[in-house]
């Protein structure tokens, strides 16, 4: 009883935080202006600060590898953050979510170009609803704008490099997605700071004033983005592929809801439908790889080995 309240409790956790990031971080766009690139440096400060602490507690064990080797993977976070960042700003929460479904097609044909990975027909065929769902939302958002649509296109791209990157590396170094973390988001910043001079004018950042609470709500912004990865991690290892799954589906559901309440966002039939075939074709992706992993692991179901495998494949839409 106690392991299923607890775990109960980070789901709870993970949810919440996963809709609190994105609402509180679109929030600081349209009411504060916050320059984009400063803010993903300073959550990325902070989500370094919390693996320290994570670590003196045991969470996760740090593991040695040569910086080199982590600077290309650093370079696509540091896109994948921003450009996802900057599509939220400039696009409704809705169109936000629906195009970062886009991840998966994306990965898998990254995969097949690069590492020459097959999948069967009835996996391609889940991606025809998920890129004919984002299409069709994309088409009809009332809010629909070219800038938006671009920094939402380069951030799937960047965003699919990067997860096909992390996966490749935590194969190669035999390292958690805590421990990847731990070099990448340090390193991240200081790429970011090297480039914000150049690309976010000084005196919007420093000269500026900002108000009590507008830096109460950047610095809250990076401690719930921290536990988003926290909560996530625990889930990963914890509970099974298709727990973390549905949870991923509720996320999705309650952010539409969230951004259509908060920040007035109106869907119109048309986009209702988009949505929906994209949602459909997420849940049908998961269900074909779950299956495939019950035909590759048929004696370690609950194993730690499936679970990884899994998980990886059918949260690419997620972020980080």
């Amino acid at each position: 009883m106690n392991r299923r309240i607890v775990t109960a409790f980070y789901l709870i956790l993970n949810i919440l935080f996963s809709i609190v990031i994105v609402l509180m971080n679109k929030w600081l766009y349209i009411h504060t202006g916050f320059p984009n690139i400063t803010l993903s440096m300073i959550h990325f400060l902070i989500t370094f600060a919390g693996l320290i602490i994570c670590e003196k507690f045991d969470v996760f064990c740090l593991k040695d590898v040569a910086i080199k080797e982590m600077l290309w993977i650093a370079m696509t976070f540091c896109g994948f953050v921003v450009l996802t960042n900057l599509s939220l700003a400039y696009n409704t929460v809705g169109t936000y979510q629906v195009a970062k479904m886009l991840t998966t097609p994306c990965v898998i044909i990254l995969q097949m170009i690069f590492y020459k990975k097959h999948c069967s027909m009835l996996v391609k065929a889940t991606l025809i609803p998920i890129i004919l769902g984002v299409i069709i939302n994309f088409y009809y958002d009332i809010q629909f704008n070219i800038v938006g649509t671009i920094y939402a296109t380069m951030g799937v791209l960047v965003t699919s490099l990067y997860q096909v990157m992390l996966n490749t590396k935590q194969k190669e170094f035999q390292m958690d997605p805590m421990q990847l973390l731990y070099y990448q988001a340090p390193l991240s910043a200081i790429l970011l700071l090297f480039v914000i001079p150049f690309l976010e004018p000084l005196e919007q950042t420093f000269t500026k004033t900002w108000s009590p609470v507008d830096l109460i709500m950047v610095v809250l912004s990076g401690v719930v983005a921290f536990f988003v990865n926290l909560t996530s991690y625990w889930i990963i290892g914890k509970t099974s592929p298709l727990t973390y799954n549905m949870v991923g589906h509720s996320k999705f559901c309650l952010l539409l809801l969230g951004g259509s309440l908060i920040f007035n966002e109106t869907l119109a039939i048309n986009q209702v439908i988009g949505i929906t075939l994209t949602l459909v074709g997420i849940i049908l992706y998961a269900h074909v790889k779950l299956n495939f992993a019950d035909k590759r692991y048929p004696d370690c179901n609950n194993g730690r080995d499936r679970e990884k495998t899994v998980t990886q494949s059918i949260i690419l839409y997620e972020s980080l």
